[in-house]
């Protein structure tokens, strides 16, 4: 038997993709905002969409300087993660207030965050209407990762993943699965 649920949660059937802290920067302002809905959309380029809400100072920071980091953070920084998608960067420095590193990114402006394992450098090429959201396709100009956790995947043995259920929720990945070819 099926049940039918609200049509606003929907998202939290499929959005439980890496959670991730993406950086932004306008001249004097930065700020960080987690993000569940981050998505990659081309191999080549490469290119990948993150969706933020209109009212978000990160969205605002993000369509002025056409530039964001997506920051992969590992299961070890879920309090940080959480706290930083509770409060506005309009009104507190999150790097801060969360005990956060910036570090100066090779290729974009925004900074990425040290404590995360992995970075993509992000322009953004072009910006869709997304209802309440908005869709920031980013060509990933620059990308990295702590040495000894990616060959051709991301070892997810070595590094626990955050991935949203929705609202407090989250799961980290528990085993790699290879399927014979």
């Amino acid at each position: 038997m099926e049940v039918e649920i609200l049509l606003a949660r929907a998202n939290r059937l499929i959005n439980h993709g890496p959670v991730v802290l993406v950086t932004s920067q306008y001249k004097d302002k930065t700020n960080i905002v987690t993000l569940a809905w981050v998505t990659p959309v081309s191999h080549n380029p490469p290119l990948v969409a993150i969706c933020i809400h209109k009212n978000h100072f990160s969205h605002e920071l993000i369509k002025e300087s056409k530039e964001f980091v997506i920051n992969v953070p590992g299961e070890d920084l879920i309090e940080k993660v959480h706290a930083c998608g509770t409060v506005s960067g309009r009104e507190v420095d999150k790097f801060q207030k969360f005990g956060l590193t910036p570090i100066k990114a090779k290729k974009v402006s925004p900074p990425l965050i040290a404590e995360c394992f992995a970075h993509l450098e992000c322009k953004v090429e072009k910006i869709y209407p997304g209802g309440d959201h908005s869709i920031f396709l980013g060509e990933v100009v620059y990308v990295q990762v702590e040495e000894g956790l990616f060959s051709e995947f991301l070892d997810v043995e070595k590094v626990k993943t955050l991935h949203h259920l929705g609202a407090n929720l989250y799961t980290t990945p528990a085993r790699i699965i290879k399927v014979a070819d």
